[in-house]
């Protein structure tokens, strides 16, 4: 069976200490090993960045970012390959694979303009004879903590910004899912990267562990739950370490009155089940203002919910696959069941969902739950799985209370027609990402992402410029030449331009 190892010095190697399984989620079966990272192979890996640091911090930026552009190149060239990987071992659809690593082989187009977003500021003569000018510069050895959802996208919103800006990188993926990681790092080598730049270690708590607390790492991102996002944060900022922590949501879409409601039930059903509900900006809870829209999107969306098609990655005609793992099936079941027995109607159930020939494969049909509300379990918790849940409210305002009521401020969505309610909506909503008749509402690359309360641990968002400004620090530089004729006395005020 393949054991899947890591990344370090620009050689692969595996750490034999221990090893995990890695399942096919379409099937159910146990298709490889991934090797398990010791304190001392992190310590390895962070070693070798530290190494290779000096000679790339002082590497011209027009030469780092050739590097991105072959980087793109190989990644467009390789797609095929990387989506294959995603679809082996998270079970997302081949389709779904292919927008993920194009969001984010987006992100390195944005790294490639690197030469023009570290050029700093200029002033000249700000006093007699005197300049200033600021510069971004690299912190050093930097870490990234990703997740199994995008095991290709979320690594390319951390490393290629973390490098392009001169920084070297050690990656913690998930463990779940890390072949497609692995491969997109080896792209990096090829693309002519110098190695140590850019290195990936597999692992568990013990592997994040040793790259929160060791002092040569300067920066952490991370996205995942709240729970590890908290303890990420709190961690690394008490040993002095620069952090991004992005965490959990609970994405709420309002329904208004005036809503093309066709509209609202086709971009219900891919904003709430595409990937399996599997990401952090999915739209699991539907906010109906008024019973009668509310009765007409549910049975729109039972008609249409039926009609979709669930099973193995390959198959392009479905429309989503199966859960991560099963012991993540049997939590977003126990959701349902919870929000069943606190009072809740089962509108279509997916409990018991088994496509013929994959009925070991883990999981879930797309599940639409009626008549939730603010106490039950399964609207407090993100529930990471292909679950849509409807309220029902009488006025936009309770529902805006709603959502700024929730724990969570990721991302949200209003459908409407009226340009009012939109503006308003968007102006006072406590949310980071909102979209008007947009259900999921991810910045492109050249902003960033980020969203508010705890779904982010931190003061700047992932990926765009707050990217650029997280793996650099600025540095404002003063200076005059003294000129032969003039010499000063000593001065003891402050000094000013007057």
């Amino acid at each position: 069976m393949d054991l899947i190892g890591h990344l370090i010095n620009g050689q692969l190697n595996t750490d034999h200490t221990r090893t995990q399984p890695v399942y096919n989620p379409s099937t159910g079966e146990h298709s490889k090993n991934v090797a398990i990272a010791s304190k001392t192979t992190v310590e390895h890996a962070i070693a070798a960045a530290e190494a290779a640091f000096p000679e790339w911090r002082d590497t011209p930026v027009i030469k780092r970012a050739r590097v991105m552009f072959k980087f793109k190149e190989l990644l467009e060239q390789n797609a095929d390959q990387i989506c294959a990987l995603i679809g082996q071992e998270h079970g997302k659809i081949v389709h779904d694979a292919a927008g993920e690593l194009q969001r984010g082989i987006e992100n390195v187009e944005y790294a490639c303009s690197a030469p023009e977003f570290l050029k700093g500021e200029f002033s000249k003569n700000v006093g007699p004879s005197i300049d200033s000018w600021s510069e971004f510069q690299p912190l050093g050895v930097v870490a990234g903590i990703t997740p199994f959802n995008f095991p290709a996208m979320v690594p390319l919103w951390m490393f290629p910004m973390a490098i392009v800006c001169g920084n070297t990188f050690v990656l913690k993926p998930s463990e779940k899912d890390p072949s497609s990681t692995l491969f997109i790092a080896q792209l990096l080598k090829e693309a002519g990267l110098p190695d140590g730049v850019m290195n990936v270690v597999n692992g568990d708590k013990e592997a994040v562990d040793t790259l929160l607390y060791d002092k040569r790492v300067q920066a952490v991102s991370f996205v995942g739950s709240t729970a590890i996002a908290e303890y990420i944060y709190q961690t690394a900022t008490s040993t002095g370490k620069r952090c991004q922590a992005l965490g959990g949501a609970k994405n709420h879409a309002i329904v208004m009155p005036d809503a093309d409601i066709d509209n609202v039930v086709s971009s219900l059903l891919g904003a709430a089940f595409g990937s399996s509900g599997e990401r952090c900006m999915a739209l699991s809870v539907a906010i109906a203002v008024g019973d009668e829209i509310a009765d007409l999107m549910i049975s729109k969306l039972s008609d249409a919910i039926r009609k979709l098609q669930y099973g193995a990655f390959s198959d392009k005609t479905n429309d989503f696959g199966p859960v991560i793992t099963a012991q993540h099936k049997a939590k977003v079941v126990g959701y349902i069941d919870s929000a069943e027995q606190q009072g809740a109607t089962i509108v279509v159930d997916g409990r018991n969902a088994a496509p013929q020939g994959y009925e070991n494969g883990f999981y879930v049909g797309a599940t639409l739950i009626d008549q939730v509300t603010p106490d039950m379990i399964s609207y407090k918790e993100e529930i990471f799985g292909p679950v849509l849940q409807v309220m029902r409210v009488k006025t936009m305002q309770q529902a805006m209370d709603l959502i700024d009521n929730h724990e969570y401020g990721n991302g949200t969505c209003i459908y409407t027609r009226d340009g009012e309610a939109a503006r308003y909506f968007s102006d006072h909503i406590k949310v980071g990402m909102v979209g008007i008749n947009v259900p999921l509402p991810v910045p492109v690359a050249y902003h960033s992402f980020g969203g508010w309360k705890r779904s982010l641990f931190g003061d700047l968002y992932a990926y765009g410029p707050d990217g650029a400004r997280f793996y650099t620090r600025r540095k404002t530089i003063t200076q005059r030449w003294p000129t032969a004729n003039v010499r000063e006395g000593a001065q003891f005020s402050m000094p000013t331009l007057n």
